[in-house]
């Protein structure tokens, strides 16, 4: 691709930094929905399945991007965060979008958006925010592509969530745990109904196990809104799930067809379940709940579904995992897998987590399938101070199992020589996506073979 393709999308990426960032989302919708309008609505081009929740949104909104790509459908998929690229989140049809297909649709929206910025300042509000125009961009550019169907994860929340200005045909709920409290509340509860936002009227709901409070929660949002509701266990569930060589093989009972024995090529119990969802999701889409998915399909959906950064091979020699789990329900989730799927006889963790995340709730969650931690501090602005990190996983680990080492590249490689010298060694990155990013891009620079 010419260079000044790629430095056309860079710099929608640098235009966009320059507003309100993503750790600060403004509790609204009328900005967003000021923009939209004034481009026509391009949110409406096409039906929508919404996803939120707290932990496997985005491995979930994967998968049935897959399915739904797999039956022929055009798909466009917004994700966030990014790992290494701002086009990872607009996807369509299966690939990132182009760096001159950002570049234009950015140039097409920007006198709009500057519009509603000059209108937001004058009323004393801030501008429209990095997420909110990142949110007018994605759905901008799936009208442009075109597509047939849009499956659009929430950033954070749902009720104010900028993408919640688009109604979604399907309104699908991935676990439901404490994160981004400061915004989001301080209860199970609060949190999700603040996450029942996304129920439109009429919708068809499709919701994971959950805690009671937060099935509450979401039941009453669906029932106002007069939305039919499929919960698992109760609708569809996991049948059965075993290892497999790169993965896992799946029985799944959907709503309307049961599938058996279908090669998932993710790890652990929770891509089980995050699929068994998506199942659901997509049978809801495709035929209100009543028809099956042709299973040849859904073979075929499984089989090419990728999620980066959500326990990825990127390195052998020794074994190096990814995983961005930034929240202890996500550490306990990584921690089962990597005790059920891999026989590693050592890991050693390199490990940097944000201010704002429950630090010792993800190492306590780690630390029983962990041999070392080498704590680091990711590039962010947000990563908290290595050494406040490291105290936090003494307290926890004990200190003959942590050291520090500040620059991410070098605690990556101090970790590979401590797991070569076992025979099993791996090395484990997590406890923030910034970090799990930065190591991916080392990876690729360095030529690890995954």
């Amino acid at each position: 691709m010419p260079d000044d393709f790629v430095e056309a999308g860079d710099q929608v990426y640098r235009e966009l930094l320059d507003r309100l960032g993503e750790a600060a989302p403004q509790p609204r919708l009328s900005a967003t929905r000021q923009a939209v309008e004034l481009l026509g609505d391009p949110h409406r081009a096409y039906p929508i399945i919404h996803i939120t929740g707290t932990n496997g949104k985005t491995s979930t909104s994967r998968i049935v991007e897959s399915i739904l790509r797999a039956y022929g459908l055009r798909t466009g998929l917004f994700t966030s965060p990014h790992l290494e690229r701002l086009n990872e989140r607009i996807v369509v049809d299966g690939k990132p979008i182009s760096n001159e297909a950002l570049a234009a649709n950015w140039a097409d929206i920007q006198p709009y958006l500057g519009l509603v910025d000059a209108q937001l300042i004058d009323s004393g509000e801030p501008r429209l925010t990095f997420f909110e125009a990142l949110t007018v961009l994605a759905f901008a550019s799936f009208a442009d592509a075109p597509i047939d169907v849009a499956v659009i994860e929430v950033g954070m929340g749902g009720e104010w969530d900028s993408t919640n200005v688009a109604d979604g045909q399907v309104a699908v709920f991935t676990p439901i745990s404490l994160d981004h409290t400061a915004r989001l509340g301080n209860t199970v509860a609060e949190i999700a109904r603040t996450k029942s936002g996304i129920i439109k009227p009429a919708a068809q709901v499709v919701t994971s196990r959950q805690q009671p409070e937060a099935l509450v929660e979401l039941r009453r949002a669906a029932e106002l809104t007069e939305s039919t509701f499929t919960v698992e266990d109760e609708g569809f569930q996991v049948l059965s799930t075993s290892v497999a060589v790169g993965g896992q093989v799946v029985s799944i009972k959907g709503i309307a067809g049961t599938y058996t024995d279908i090669f998932l090529p993710l790890y652990g119990d929770h891509q089980a379940q995050n699929a068994a969802v998506a199942v659901a999701a997509v049978e809801s889409f495709l035929g209100g709940g009543a028809n099956a998915i042709v299973e040849d399909v859904l073979v075929e959906a499984f089989a090419t579904v990728t999620s980066p950064g959500r326990l990825q091979l990127i390195g052998t020699e020794p074994t190096v995992l990814v995983d961005a789990a930034h929240n202890p329900g996500g550490a306990l989730a990584l921690a089962a897998a990597v005790k059920e799927y891999f026989s590693f006889d050592k890991v050693v963790a390199v490990v940097s987590i944000l201010a704002d995340k429950d630090a010792e709730g993800i190492i306590r969650a780690l630390e029983p399938v962990v041999s070392e931690f080498v704590i680091t501090q990711s590039s962010s602005d947000r990563a908290t101070n290595a050494d406040e990190l490291a105290s936090v996983v003494v307290g926890i680990a004990g200190a003959d199992r942590v050291v520090v080492e500040l620059d991410p590249r070098e605690a990556a490689a101090l970790a590979r020589d401590s797991a070569a010298e076992s025979e099993r060694g791996a090395v484990l990155v997590t406890g923030s996506i910034t970090l799990v990013g930065e190591i991916i891009t080392l990876a690729a620079d360095e030529g690890w073979k995954p």
